[in-house]
Protein backbone atom coordinates (compact mmCIF):
# COMPACT_ATOMS: atom_id res chain seq x y z
CA UNK A 1 0.00 0.00 0.00
CA UNK A 2 1.57 3.11 -1.05
CA UNK A 3 1.73 6.18 1.85
CA UNK A 4 0.87 9.88 0.87
CA UNK A 5 3.69 11.74 -1.22
CA UNK A 6 5.59 13.12 1.14
CA UNK A 7 8.39 15.76 1.00
CA UNK A 8 11.68 13.93 0.00
CA UNK A 9 15.27 14.84 -0.40
CA UNK A 10 16.93 16.49 -3.51
CA UNK A 11 16.12 14.62 -6.79
CA UNK A 12 13.97 12.40 -4.46
CA UNK A 13 10.40 13.15 -6.57
CA UNK A 14 12.17 11.99 -10.07
CA UNK A 15 13.79 8.97 -8.43
CA UNK A 16 9.80 8.08 -7.29
CA UNK A 17 8.49 8.57 -10.60
CA UNK A 18 10.99 6.74 -11.95
CA UNK A 19 10.62 3.66 -9.32
CA UNK A 20 6.89 3.58 -9.93
CA UNK A 21 7.40 3.56 -13.55
CA UNK A 22 9.48 0.43 -13.46
CA UNK A 23 6.65 -1.45 -11.51
CA UNK A 24 8.01 -2.06 -8.13
CA UNK A 25 5.62 -0.94 -5.72
CA UNK A 26 1.99 -2.66 -6.36
CA UNK A 27 -1.12 -2.67 -3.94
CA UNK A 28 -1.83 -5.52 -2.00
CA UNK A 29 -5.54 -6.03 -0.48
CA UNK A 30 -7.38 -3.65 1.29
CA UNK A 31 -8.12 -5.66 4.77
CA UNK A 32 -10.66 -3.43 5.54
CA UNK A 33 -12.90 -4.43 2.53
CA UNK A 34 -16.03 -6.84 3.21
CA UNK A 35 -14.86 -9.34 1.53
CA UNK A 36 -14.18 -13.26 2.51
CA UNK A 37 -10.89 -13.25 1.86
CA UNK A 38 -9.81 -9.53 3.52
CA UNK A 39 -12.24 -10.92 6.64
CA UNK A 40 -10.33 -14.13 7.22
CA UNK A 41 -6.94 -12.27 6.60
CA UNK A 42 -8.43 -9.95 9.56
CA UNK A 43 -9.48 -13.12 11.82
CA UNK A 44 -5.93 -14.55 11.42
CA UNK A 45 -3.94 -11.59 12.13
CA UNK A 46 -5.73 -11.13 15.22
CA UNK A 47 -5.18 -14.63 16.26
CA UNK A 48 -2.00 -14.76 15.92
CA UNK A 49 -1.33 -11.68 18.09
CA UNK A 50 -3.26 -13.21 20.31
CA UNK A 51 -1.01 -16.53 20.42
CA UNK A 52 2.17 -14.01 20.27
CA UNK A 53 0.47 -12.97 23.70
CA UNK A 54 -0.58 -16.27 25.08
CA UNK A 55 3.35 -16.90 24.44
CA UNK A 56 4.54 -13.89 25.92
CA UNK A 57 3.08 -14.64 29.65
CA UNK A 58 4.27 -18.13 29.33
CA UNK A 59 7.62 -17.80 28.99
CA UNK A 60 7.43 -15.08 31.84
CA UNK A 61 5.60 -17.58 33.93
CA UNK A 62 8.05 -20.06 32.88
CA UNK A 63 11.21 -18.22 34.09
CA UNK A 64 9.05 -17.33 37.31
CA UNK A 65 8.27 -20.93 38.11
CA UNK A 66 12.18 -21.56 37.28
CA UNK A 67 13.16 -18.78 39.61
CA UNK A 68 11.25 -19.27 42.47
CA UNK A 69 11.48 -21.75 45.52
CA UNK A 70 8.08 -20.80 47.21
CA UNK A 71 5.78 -23.95 47.20
CA UNK A 72 2.98 -21.35 46.77
CA UNK A 73 4.19 -18.95 44.64
CA UNK A 74 5.05 -22.58 42.46
CA UNK A 75 1.36 -23.81 43.01
CA UNK A 76 0.19 -20.58 41.61
CA UNK A 77 2.71 -19.93 38.37
CA UNK A 78 1.75 -23.69 37.64
CA UNK A 79 -2.29 -23.00 37.29
CA UNK A 80 -1.78 -20.08 35.80
CA UNK A 81 0.63 -22.09 32.97
CA UNK A 82 -2.15 -24.96 32.59
CA UNK A 83 -4.78 -21.70 31.87
CA UNK A 84 -2.18 -20.13 29.31
CA UNK A 85 -1.53 -23.78 27.60
CA UNK A 86 -5.53 -24.26 27.81
CA UNK A 87 -6.04 -20.99 25.51
CA UNK A 88 -3.44 -21.86 23.33
CA UNK A 89 -4.67 -24.68 22.47
CA UNK A 90 -8.05 -23.41 21.50
CA UNK A 91 -6.36 -20.76 19.96
CA UNK A 92 -4.35 -22.98 17.52
CA UNK A 93 -7.48 -25.26 17.06
CA UNK A 94 -9.39 -21.70 15.94
CA UNK A 95 -6.49 -21.16 13.38
CA UNK A 96 -6.90 -24.57 12.50
CA UNK A 97 -10.43 -24.81 11.62
CA UNK A 98 -9.63 -20.85 9.69
CA UNK A 99 -6.88 -22.96 7.24
CA UNK A 100 -9.81 -25.92 7.29
CA UNK A 101 -12.35 -23.58 5.86
CA UNK A 102 -9.93 -22.46 3.24
CA UNK A 103 -8.67 -19.32 3.03
CA UNK A 104 -10.54 -19.20 -0.32
CA UNK A 105 -14.54 -18.60 -1.39
CA UNK A 106 -16.11 -21.91 -2.44
CA UNK A 107 -15.54 -22.79 -5.82
CA UNK A 108 -16.97 -21.10 -8.65
CA UNK A 109 -18.47 -23.89 -9.75
CA UNK A 110 -22.14 -24.89 -10.66
CA UNK A 111 -21.00 -28.60 -10.85
CA UNK A 112 -20.42 -30.01 -7.60
CA UNK A 113 -16.49 -30.95 -6.41
CA UNK A 114 -15.00 -32.20 -3.68
CA UNK A 115 -13.16 -28.78 -1.99
CA UNK A 116 -10.11 -28.90 -2.47
CA UNK A 117 -7.58 -28.46 0.70
CA UNK A 118 -5.43 -24.37 0.51
CA UNK A 119 -2.65 -23.38 2.90
CA UNK A 120 -2.79 -19.83 4.42
CA UNK A 121 -0.15 -17.23 4.41
CA UNK A 122 2.53 -17.04 6.96
CA UNK A 123 1.66 -13.75 8.87
CA UNK A 124 4.48 -10.95 9.52
CA UNK A 125 4.62 -7.72 11.39
CA UNK A 126 5.67 -4.77 9.49
CA UNK A 127 9.58 -3.48 9.32
CA UNK A 128 11.23 -0.60 9.75
CA UNK A 129 13.82 -0.71 6.89
CA UNK A 130 15.74 2.80 7.23
CA UNK A 131 18.21 2.68 9.95
CA UNK A 132 19.89 -0.46 8.88
CA UNK A 133 20.11 0.41 5.36
CA UNK A 134 21.13 4.15 5.98
CA UNK A 135 24.10 2.50 8.21
CA UNK A 136 24.91 0.50 5.30
CA UNK A 137 24.93 2.68 2.67
CA UNK A 138 26.75 5.11 4.99
CA UNK A 139 29.47 2.79 6.15
CA UNK A 140 30.34 0.57 3.37
CA UNK A 141 29.30 2.55 0.39
CA UNK A 142 30.90 5.82 1.32
CA UNK A 143 27.02 7.34 0.13
CA UNK A 144 24.49 10.10 2.56
CA UNK A 145 22.14 7.14 3.21
CA UNK A 146 19.37 10.28 3.80
CA UNK A 147 19.39 10.66 0.08
CA UNK A 148 18.13 7.24 -0.16
CA UNK A 149 15.18 7.40 1.58
CA UNK A 150 13.09 7.46 -1.85
CA UNK A 151 14.03 4.11 -2.29
CA UNK A 152 13.94 2.50 1.17
CA UNK A 153 10.02 3.82 1.12
CA UNK A 154 9.62 2.27 -2.22
CA UNK A 155 10.97 -1.32 -0.37
CA UNK A 156 8.65 -0.57 2.45
CA UNK A 157 5.71 -0.26 1.01
CA UNK A 158 6.57 -2.87 -2.05
CA UNK A 159 6.76 -5.19 1.43
CA UNK A 160 3.38 -4.06 2.82
CA UNK A 161 1.79 -4.83 0.43
CA UNK A 162 2.72 -8.14 0.15
CA UNK A 163 1.31 -8.73 3.70
CA UNK A 164 -2.07 -9.05 1.83
CA UNK A 165 -1.82 -10.15 -2.17
CA UNK A 166 -4.73 -11.19 -4.06
CA UNK A 167 -5.51 -14.21 -5.01
CA UNK A 168 -5.14 -13.88 -8.38
CA UNK A 169 -1.92 -13.34 -11.25
CA UNK A 170 -1.69 -9.66 -9.91
CA UNK A 171 -0.59 -11.32 -6.06
CA UNK A 172 1.48 -13.63 -7.25
CA UNK A 173 3.57 -11.16 -9.41
CA UNK A 174 3.72 -8.65 -6.31
CA UNK A 175 5.44 -12.02 -4.52
CA UNK A 176 7.95 -12.69 -6.79
CA UNK A 177 8.67 -8.79 -7.36
CA UNK A 178 9.42 -8.45 -3.71
CA UNK A 179 11.19 -12.08 -4.01
CA UNK A 180 13.24 -10.78 -6.68
CA UNK A 181 13.99 -7.58 -4.71
CA UNK A 182 15.19 -9.26 -1.83
CA UNK A 183 17.95 -11.62 -4.40
CA UNK A 184 19.54 -8.09 -5.39
CA UNK A 185 18.78 -6.88 -1.39
CA UNK A 186 21.13 -9.86 -0.86
CA UNK A 187 23.75 -9.46 -3.77
CA UNK A 188 24.40 -6.03 -2.60
CA UNK A 189 24.19 -5.66 0.56
CA UNK A 190 24.89 -9.20 2.10
CA UNK A 191 28.44 -11.11 2.95
CA UNK A 192 28.99 -13.74 5.20
CA UNK A 193 30.67 -11.03 7.10
CA UNK A 194 27.93 -8.38 7.28
CA UNK A 195 24.22 -8.77 7.58
CA UNK A 196 21.25 -6.25 7.36
CA UNK A 197 20.47 -6.29 11.20
CA UNK A 198 17.19 -6.86 10.82
CA UNK A 199 15.02 -8.73 12.74
CA UNK A 200 12.60 -10.75 10.56
CA UNK A 201 9.19 -11.89 12.24
CA UNK A 202 6.75 -14.17 10.93
CA UNK A 203 4.31 -16.60 12.06
CA UNK A 204 3.85 -20.42 11.23
CA UNK A 205 1.19 -20.76 8.94
CA UNK A 206 0.05 -24.16 10.40
CA UNK A 207 0.52 -23.68 14.16
CA UNK A 208 0.46 -19.82 14.17
CA UNK A 209 3.86 -19.62 16.62
CA UNK A 210 6.19 -16.68 16.04
CA UNK A 211 9.69 -17.16 14.62
CA UNK A 212 12.36 -14.74 14.55
CA UNK A 213 15.47 -14.52 12.58
CA UNK A 214 18.41 -11.68 11.33
CA UNK A 215 19.06 -13.94 8.36
CA UNK A 216 17.93 -12.44 4.60
CA UNK A 217 17.50 -15.81 3.84
CA UNK A 218 14.59 -16.21 6.72
CA UNK A 219 12.67 -13.56 4.65
CA UNK A 220 13.12 -14.86 1.41
CA UNK A 221 12.00 -18.42 2.38
CA UNK A 222 8.48 -17.28 3.84
CA UNK A 223 7.93 -15.18 0.45
CA UNK A 224 8.87 -18.14 -1.54
CA UNK A 225 6.26 -20.06 1.23
CA UNK A 226 3.66 -17.68 0.73
CA UNK A 227 4.18 -17.71 -3.20
CA UNK A 228 3.06 -21.07 -2.97
CA UNK A 229 0.15 -21.28 -0.85
CA UNK A 230 -1.15 -18.25 -2.76
CA UNK A 231 -0.97 -21.07 -5.58
CA UNK A 232 -2.55 -23.61 -3.52
CA UNK A 233 -5.48 -20.49 -3.20
CA UNK A 234 -5.64 -19.74 -6.15
CA UNK A 235 -5.78 -23.70 -7.53
CA UNK A 236 -8.60 -24.43 -4.39
CA UNK A 237 -11.15 -21.48 -5.82
CA UNK A 238 -10.87 -22.87 -9.72
CA UNK A 239 -14.19 -23.87 -11.46
CA UNK A 240 -13.39 -27.63 -12.03
CA UNK A 241 -16.40 -28.31 -13.80
CA UNK A 242 -15.31 -26.93 -16.91
CA UNK A 243 -11.61 -27.98 -18.67
CA UNK A 244 -10.49 -24.53 -18.71
CA UNK A 245 -10.82 -24.30 -15.00
CA UNK A 246 -9.45 -28.41 -14.14
CA UNK A 247 -6.24 -26.72 -16.55
CA UNK A 248 -5.62 -23.60 -14.90
CA UNK A 249 -6.19 -25.41 -10.96
CA UNK A 250 -3.90 -28.02 -12.18
CA UNK A 251 -0.82 -25.78 -13.15
CA UNK A 252 -1.77 -24.29 -10.07
CA UNK A 253 -1.07 -27.52 -8.05
CA UNK A 254 2.12 -28.21 -9.69
CA UNK A 255 3.24 -24.67 -9.39
CA UNK A 256 2.71 -24.48 -5.30
CA UNK A 257 4.54 -28.48 -5.32
CA UNK A 258 7.27 -26.41 -7.71
CA UNK A 259 7.65 -23.87 -4.55
CA UNK A 260 7.61 -26.15 -1.60
CA UNK A 261 10.29 -28.34 -3.52
CA UNK A 262 12.68 -25.47 -4.02
CA UNK A 263 12.22 -24.09 -0.82
CA UNK A 264 13.04 -27.89 0.95
CA UNK A 265 15.49 -28.12 -1.46
CA UNK A 266 17.57 -24.80 -0.50
CA UNK A 267 16.29 -23.66 2.65
CA UNK A 268 18.00 -25.84 5.44
CA UNK A 269 17.37 -25.29 9.77
CA UNK A 270 14.24 -23.80 9.74
CA UNK A 271 12.80 -22.13 12.00
CA UNK A 272 9.60 -22.97 11.76
CA UNK A 273 7.08 -26.26 11.60
CA UNK A 274 6.12 -25.51 8.33
CA UNK A 275 8.77 -24.99 6.68
CA UNK A 276 10.81 -27.88 7.75
CA UNK A 277 11.63 -30.43 5.66
CA UNK A 278 9.19 -33.20 6.89
CA UNK A 279 6.02 -30.32 6.18
CA UNK A 280 7.82 -29.44 2.90
CA UNK A 281 7.52 -32.47 1.75
CA UNK A 282 3.86 -33.55 3.03
CA UNK A 283 2.76 -30.30 1.24
CA UNK A 284 4.64 -31.24 -2.07
CA UNK A 285 2.94 -34.66 -1.58
CA UNK A 286 -0.37 -33.00 -1.31
CA UNK A 287 0.04 -30.65 -4.01
CA UNK A 288 0.90 -32.96 -6.52
CA UNK A 289 -2.30 -35.47 -4.77
CA UNK A 290 -4.58 -32.43 -5.71
CA UNK A 291 -3.40 -32.17 -8.94
CA UNK A 292 -3.94 -36.07 -9.77
CA UNK A 293 -7.32 -35.49 -8.65
CA UNK A 294 -8.36 -32.57 -11.00
CA UNK A 295 -6.35 -34.93 -14.05
CA UNK A 296 -9.10 -37.34 -13.34
CA UNK A 297 -11.87 -34.46 -13.15
CA UNK A 298 -10.26 -33.66 -16.09
CA UNK A 299 -10.44 -37.19 -17.74
CA UNK A 300 -14.53 -37.42 -16.48
CA UNK A 301 -15.36 -34.22 -18.59
CA UNK A 302 -13.96 -35.74 -21.51
CA UNK A 303 -15.37 -38.99 -21.71
CA UNK A 304 -19.44 -38.10 -21.25
CA UNK A 305 -20.69 -40.95 -23.51
CA UNK A 306 -18.00 -43.74 -22.31
CA UNK A 307 -20.46 -45.79 -20.38
CA UNK A 308 -20.66 -48.49 -22.71
CA UNK A 309 -16.65 -48.53 -23.40
CA UNK A 310 -15.42 -51.11 -21.36
CA UNK A 311 -11.54 -49.57 -22.11
CA UNK A 312 -12.60 -46.32 -20.93
CA UNK A 313 -14.02 -47.11 -17.59
CA UNK A 314 -11.18 -49.64 -16.92
CA UNK A 315 -9.07 -46.78 -17.56
CA UNK A 316 -10.88 -44.40 -15.60
CA UNK A 317 -10.69 -46.89 -12.93
CA UNK A 318 -6.91 -47.33 -12.90
CA UNK A 319 -6.67 -42.87 -13.13
CA UNK A 320 -9.45 -43.15 -9.93
CA UNK A 321 -7.27 -45.81 -8.33
CA UNK A 322 -3.81 -43.67 -8.91
CA UNK A 323 -6.00 -40.54 -7.03
CA UNK A 324 -6.45 -42.55 -4.05
CA UNK A 325 -2.78 -43.88 -4.10
CA UNK A 326 -1.62 -40.39 -4.15
CA UNK A 327 -3.73 -39.83 -1.11
CA UNK A 328 -2.85 -43.02 0.91
CA UNK A 329 0.64 -41.33 0.40
CA UNK A 330 -0.46 -38.23 2.06
CA UNK A 331 -1.80 -39.93 4.94
CA UNK A 332 0.95 -41.75 5.97
CA UNK A 333 2.96 -38.57 5.76
CA UNK A 334 0.63 -36.53 8.03
CA UNK A 335 0.18 -39.66 10.14
CA UNK A 336 3.71 -39.15 11.02
CA UNK A 337 5.62 -37.31 13.58
CA UNK A 338 6.50 -34.74 13.64
CA UNK A 339 4.09 -34.12 11.03
CA UNK A 340 1.00 -35.26 12.71
CA UNK A 341 1.92 -32.77 15.70
CA UNK A 342 0.80 -29.78 14.23
CA UNK A 343 -0.73 -30.44 10.39
CA UNK A 344 -5.03 -29.69 10.82
CA UNK A 345 -6.76 -32.81 11.83
CA UNK A 346 -9.47 -31.82 9.46
CA UNK A 347 -6.63 -31.60 6.60
CA UNK A 348 -5.79 -35.34 8.15
CA UNK A 349 -9.39 -36.16 7.47
CA UNK A 350 -9.86 -34.80 4.45
CA UNK A 351 -6.90 -36.70 2.77
CA UNK A 352 -8.21 -39.84 4.58
CA UNK A 353 -11.72 -39.44 3.22
CA UNK A 354 -10.60 -38.87 -0.37
CA UNK A 355 -8.37 -42.02 -0.34
CA UNK A 356 -11.23 -43.68 0.36
CA UNK A 357 -13.11 -42.41 -1.58
CA UNK A 358 -11.58 -42.65 -5.17
CA UNK A 359 -10.69 -46.31 -3.95
CA UNK A 360 -14.59 -46.71 -4.29
CA UNK A 361 -14.48 -44.95 -7.38
CA UNK A 362 -11.76 -46.84 -8.91
CA UNK A 363 -14.21 -50.06 -8.15
CA UNK A 364 -17.42 -48.22 -9.88
CA UNK A 365 -15.94 -47.80 -13.01
CA UNK A 366 -14.50 -51.55 -12.84
CA UNK A 367 -18.05 -52.26 -12.38
CA UNK A 368 -19.60 -49.94 -15.43
CA UNK A 369 -16.70 -51.40 -17.39
CA UNK A 370 -17.78 -54.95 -16.71
CA UNK A 371 -21.20 -54.54 -16.72
CA UNK A 372 -22.35 -52.24 -19.22
CA UNK A 373 -19.40 -52.76 -21.76
CA UNK A 374 -19.11 -54.57 -24.36
CA UNK A 375 -16.78 -57.47 -24.85
CA UNK A 376 -13.49 -56.70 -25.84
CA UNK A 377 -11.51 -58.02 -28.52
CA UNK A 378 -8.83 -61.14 -27.51
CA UNK A 379 -6.02 -58.76 -29.11
CA UNK A 380 -6.56 -56.21 -26.27
CA UNK A 381 -7.33 -59.04 -23.59
CA UNK A 382 -4.01 -58.77 -22.16
CA UNK A 383 -3.48 -55.43 -21.90
CA UNK A 384 -7.10 -55.03 -19.73
CA UNK A 385 -6.28 -57.81 -17.59
CA UNK A 386 -2.93 -55.63 -16.17
CA UNK A 387 -6.14 -53.38 -14.59
CA UNK A 388 -6.62 -55.92 -11.85
CA UNK A 389 -4.13 -56.83 -9.53
CA UNK A 390 -3.19 -60.71 -9.31
CA UNK A 391 -4.40 -62.13 -5.96
CA UNK A 392 -3.11 -65.09 -3.82
CA UNK A 393 -5.07 -67.36 -5.83
CA UNK A 394 -4.36 -66.63 -9.11
CA UNK A 395 -1.33 -64.71 -10.69
CA UNK A 396 -3.01 -63.14 -13.31
CA UNK A 397 -6.70 -62.86 -13.09
CA UNK A 398 -8.41 -63.37 -16.49
CA UNK A 399 -11.11 -60.97 -17.45
CA UNK A 400 -14.40 -62.77 -18.53
CA UNK A 401 -16.07 -62.34 -21.45
CA UNK A 402 -19.69 -64.04 -20.70
CA UNK A 403 -21.99 -61.90 -20.02
CA UNK A 404 -22.75 -63.53 -16.71
CA UNK A 405 -19.33 -63.93 -15.71
CA UNK A 406 -18.84 -60.25 -16.52
CA UNK A 407 -22.00 -59.42 -14.57
CA UNK A 408 -21.02 -61.35 -11.29
CA UNK A 409 -17.50 -59.99 -10.98
CA UNK A 410 -19.23 -56.25 -11.95
CA UNK A 411 -21.56 -56.74 -8.88
CA UNK A 412 -18.45 -57.94 -6.69
CA UNK A 413 -16.61 -54.74 -7.55
CA UNK A 414 -19.82 -52.82 -6.79
CA UNK A 415 -19.98 -54.33 -3.22
CA UNK A 416 -16.34 -52.86 -2.70
CA UNK A 417 -17.75 -49.41 -4.13
CA UNK A 418 -20.20 -49.77 -1.64
CA UNK A 419 -18.11 -50.70 0.95
CA UNK A 420 -15.47 -47.77 0.77
CA UNK A 421 -18.49 -44.77 -0.17
CA UNK A 422 -19.79 -45.88 3.17
CA UNK A 423 -16.32 -46.09 5.02
CA UNK A 424 -15.84 -42.16 3.72
CA UNK A 425 -18.88 -40.65 5.01
CA UNK A 426 -18.60 -42.66 8.23
CA UNK A 427 -14.74 -40.70 8.32
CA UNK A 428 -16.20 -37.87 7.14
CA UNK A 429 -19.24 -37.34 9.91
CA UNK A 430 -15.91 -37.90 12.74
CA UNK A 431 -14.46 -34.88 12.36
CA UNK A 432 -16.75 -31.76 13.16
CA UNK A 433 -14.87 -29.06 10.87
CA UNK A 434 -15.62 -31.74 7.71
CA UNK A 435 -19.39 -32.16 8.80
CA UNK A 436 -19.57 -28.52 8.14
CA UNK A 437 -18.02 -28.94 4.69
CA UNK A 438 -21.82 -29.09 2.58
CA UNK A 439 -19.81 -29.58 -1.05
CA UNK A 440 -17.67 -32.72 -0.03
CA UNK A 441 -20.75 -34.30 2.07
CA UNK A 442 -22.70 -33.79 -1.14
CA UNK A 443 -20.22 -35.63 -3.22
CA UNK A 444 -19.96 -38.40 -1.03
CA UNK A 445 -23.67 -39.16 -0.60
CA UNK A 446 -24.28 -38.75 -4.77
CA UNK A 447 -21.62 -41.55 -5.21
CA UNK A 448 -23.13 -43.80 -2.47
CA UNK A 449 -26.67 -43.15 -4.61
CA UNK A 450 -25.26 -44.30 -8.12
CA UNK A 451 -23.23 -47.29 -6.37
CA UNK A 452 -26.90 -48.03 -4.97
CA UNK A 453 -28.64 -47.07 -7.86
CA UNK A 454 -26.59 -49.41 -10.47
CA UNK A 455 -26.33 -52.62 -7.98
CA UNK A 456 -29.96 -52.27 -7.41
CA UNK A 457 -30.36 -53.24 -10.84
CA UNK A 458 -27.47 -55.93 -11.23
CA UNK A 459 -29.61 -57.10 -8.21
CA UNK A 460 -33.30 -57.53 -9.72
CA UNK A 461 -31.54 -60.83 -11.89
CA UNK A 462 -31.43 -64.12 -10.55
CA UNK A 463 -28.62 -65.06 -8.98
CA UNK A 464 -27.46 -68.00 -7.32
CA UNK A 465 -24.00 -68.29 -7.66
CA UNK A 466 -21.82 -67.75 -4.70
CA UNK A 467 -19.95 -63.89 -4.60
CA UNK A 468 -16.80 -63.17 -5.74
CA UNK A 469 -14.06 -61.49 -4.49
CA UNK A 470 -12.96 -58.39 -6.26
CA UNK A 471 -9.47 -57.87 -7.20
CA UNK A 472 -8.01 -54.75 -6.32
CA UNK A 473 -7.76 -52.03 -9.17
CA UNK A 474 -4.21 -51.60 -10.57
CA UNK A 475 -3.37 -47.73 -10.45
CA UNK A 476 -2.27 -46.15 -13.32
CA UNK A 477 -1.94 -42.93 -14.92
CA UNK A 478 -1.55 -41.52 -18.26
CA UNK A 479 -0.83 -37.96 -17.02
CA UNK A 480 1.44 -37.79 -13.78
CA UNK A 481 1.47 -33.95 -12.88
CA UNK A 482 5.21 -33.00 -11.57
CA UNK A 483 5.67 -29.66 -9.75
CA UNK A 484 6.56 -26.61 -11.53
CA UNK A 485 9.18 -24.42 -10.45
CA UNK A 486 7.23 -20.64 -10.04
CA UNK A 487 8.45 -18.80 -13.21
CA UNK A 488 10.21 -15.68 -11.22
CA UNK A 489 11.83 -14.72 -14.78
CA UNK A 490 7.90 -13.61 -15.94
CA UNK A 491 8.40 -10.62 -13.15
CA UNK A 492 10.93 -7.78 -14.66
CA UNK A 493 11.80 -5.26 -11.67
CA UNK A 494 14.27 -2.27 -11.42
CA UNK A 495 16.82 -2.56 -8.61
CA UNK A 496 15.61 -0.19 -5.79
CA UNK A 497 19.31 0.69 -5.21
CA UNK A 498 20.28 0.71 -8.79
CA UNK A 499 22.09 4.37 -7.63
CA UNK A 500 24.27 2.41 -5.45
CA UNK A 501 27.69 0.46 -6.72
CA UNK A 502 26.20 -2.90 -9.10
CA UNK A 503 25.39 -5.85 -7.19
CA UNK A 504 28.17 -8.26 -6.67
CA UNK A 505 25.87 -11.10 -9.03
CA UNK A 506 23.85 -8.72 -11.02
CA UNK A 507 24.70 -5.55 -13.29
CA UNK A 508 21.29 -5.25 -15.48
CA UNK A 509 18.60 -3.91 -14.10
CA UNK A 510 16.04 -6.65 -14.74
CA UNK A 511 16.39 -9.86 -12.44
CA UNK A 512 16.03 -13.60 -13.74
CA UNK A 513 14.72 -15.29 -10.99
CA UNK A 514 15.73 -19.00 -12.16
CA UNK A 515 19.36 -17.19 -12.51
CA UNK A 516 19.30 -16.38 -8.74
CA UNK A 517 17.52 -19.63 -8.11
CA UNK A 518 20.88 -21.57 -9.71
CA UNK A 519 23.23 -19.00 -8.19
CA UNK A 520 21.50 -19.91 -4.44
CA UNK A 521 22.21 -23.78 -5.33
CA UNK A 522 25.71 -23.06 -6.44
CA UNK A 523 26.33 -21.35 -3.14
CA UNK A 524 25.24 -23.92 -1.66
CA UNK A 525 21.76 -24.40 1.00
CA UNK A 526 21.16 -21.54 3.14
CA UNK A 527 21.67 -21.97 6.76
CA UNK A 528 18.54 -20.39 8.66
CA UNK A 529 19.23 -20.98 12.15
CA UNK A 530 17.08 -22.45 14.80
CA UNK A 531 15.51 -19.25 16.74
CA UNK A 532 15.77 -19.44 20.50
CA UNK A 533 11.91 -18.53 20.85
CA UNK A 534 12.11 -18.03 24.94
CA UNK A 535 15.11 -15.44 24.64
CA UNK A 536 13.34 -13.96 21.03
CA UNK A 537 9.91 -12.92 22.60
Amino acid sequence: MVPEDRSDGPGDGEERARLRAAGTVRKGCDLSANSSHGHLQSRRARIHQQIDRELRMRTGAENLYRATSNARVRETVALELSDVNSSLQLLKEELAGLDSSGDTAQPESEGVTAPMIPLGLKETKPLDWAPPLKELICRHFGEDGASYEAEIRELEDLRQATRTPSRSKAGLELLTAYYNQLCFLEARFVTPARSLGLLFHWYDSLTGLPAQQRALAFEKGSVLFNIGALHTQIGARQNRSCPEGIGRAVESFQRAAGAFSLLRENFSHAPSPDMSPASLSMLEQLMNAQAQECVFEGLLLQAPGAAHDCLAQLRLAQEAAQVAAEYRLVHRTMAQPPVQDYVPFAWTTLVHVKAEHFHALAHYHAALGLCDGAPVAESELPVLEQVFLASAEARSPALPQEREERSKLGKAHLRRALLGQEAALQLHAVCRALRREDLLQAVLARALRRSLAKYSELDLEDDFHEATEAPDVQPKTQQRPEGRTPSFSRVKVADIFHRLAPCRHHRSLSLNGEMAARALQAGGPLQVQQPSLASDL
